[in-house]
């Protein structure tokens, strides 16, 4: 990879990669933007078959969450930190402060929360060595699991999708299918079968997929049946990239909207998208409730609050759509839009040096 011909081509201002063999700890800290403020990413630890796969996901993952600040209206910029190892076998509280030195030598200038294979339990580990760090569990004064803020974000933005697709924004009676079936997913599906939502779920994870079958009632399906299964609104909560040129021709719905990071595998499939006639929610405009919730703990965090403020992404996404008609746009880039919007409008108002 032409590392610097990257960085310039998408934005970033640093990249940092962090080794310490003794804890096994391998690390990448990718800082997108910090127009808006100090960069705020979760901490994704994943077995990554390779360094450049790691740094990859880094740098799109920043890129992502400064886009997400933006529209969320967050005085933050976007962040993300890898760190390659199996979070089963691998994570160890010497890893885990080690990693919370790396991050405390940026000076704040990126802050860390938990992610895929990451905790909040880690996080009180972690803070022991840095204090540039939000997400700690509610006990202890932080605000906790971020998933519920996410699914409710997500539940919103399929509210503003289905008074645009349906003409009503009621989910009773809709058939929503989730690929995936993590923490995210499964808070949402408990606020979808509370809507009277049907649900058919595809999960690899025996446990996960019993829980769906039982405790939702859901259908279940195969991993590799999903995008065949016929529905109203198709939720992507596992991997990114699963939207391309060979998925998106068996979608069978009207709407794509769900918590997965980066679910375009290329910039054209939100054309794709588009001429096959789904609407499709950007995933950084509508999974953005855990971002949002953590802000609220740089001050005193107070839950109701914060739900509160999630809750507009039911209008972000409604001022996608508008967007995306009145500018012949694709919801994706005209997300794109509105977030860069924020961005320049900002460096125009920054002091001249």
């Amino acid at each position: 990879m032409a590392l610097f011909r990257t960085m310039a081509a998408e934005g970033h201002e640093a990249v940092a990669f962090f080794s310490d063999p003794s804890v096994g700890l391998r690390c990448v800290i990718a800082i997108h933007d910090t127009t808006l403020g100090p960069a705020l990413g979760g901490t994704r630890m994943w077995p990554y078959a390779t360094e450049a796969e790691a740094l990859t996901d880094a740098l799109r993952l920043s890129k992502a969450m400064t886009y997400k600040a933006a529209l969320a209206g967050l005085d933050l910029g976007g962040g993300k930190a890898v760190i390659i190892g199996d979070p089963a076998r691998d994570k160890t509280e010497a890893l885990l402060r080690a990693y919370g030195r790396a991050v405390d030598s940026l000076g704040g200038r990126y802050i860390t929360a938990s992610d895929v294979g990451t905790t909040p339990q880690d996080l009180e580990i972690i803070m022991q060595e840095t204090r540039w760090m939000l997400g700690r569990p509610r006990e202890s004064g932080g605000s906790g699991d971020s998933a519920p803020a996410t699914a409710y974000g997500v539940l919103q933005a399929m509210h503003a999708c289905a008074d645009d697709a349906f003409g009503d924004p009621s989910l009773s009676g809709r058939t929503v299918v989730i690929q995936g079936f993590g923490k995210v997913a499964s808070n949402l599906a408990r606020r979808l079968k509370d809507e009277g939502a049907e649900l058919v779920v595809a999960e690899i994870a025996s446990r996960a997929r019993d829980r769906a079958a039982e405790e939702f009632h859901a259908r279940i399906v195969a991993p590799d049946e999903i995008f065949d299964v016929e529905g109203d609104i198709f939720a992507p909560c596992a991997l990114g990239g699963v939207l391309n040129d060979s998925t998106i021709p068996r979608l069978r719905c009207r709407i794509v909207a769900g918590s997965a990071n980066n679910q375009l595998a290329e910039r054209a499939d939100a054309d794709r998208l588009e001429a096959a006639g789904i609407l499709y929610a950007p995933d950084y405009a509508i999974n953005a409730g855990g971002i949002i919730n953590l802000s609220f703990e740089l001050a005193t965090y107070e839950p109701e609050i914060a739900m509160a403020r999630v809750a507009k992404i039911h209008d972000t996404m409604a001022q996608v759509i508008a967007i995306a008609k009145n500018e012949r746009l694709t919801t994706a880039a005209a997300a794109d839009w509105l977030a860069e919007a924020r961005l320049s409008a900002a460096r125009a108002m920054a002091p001249r040096a």
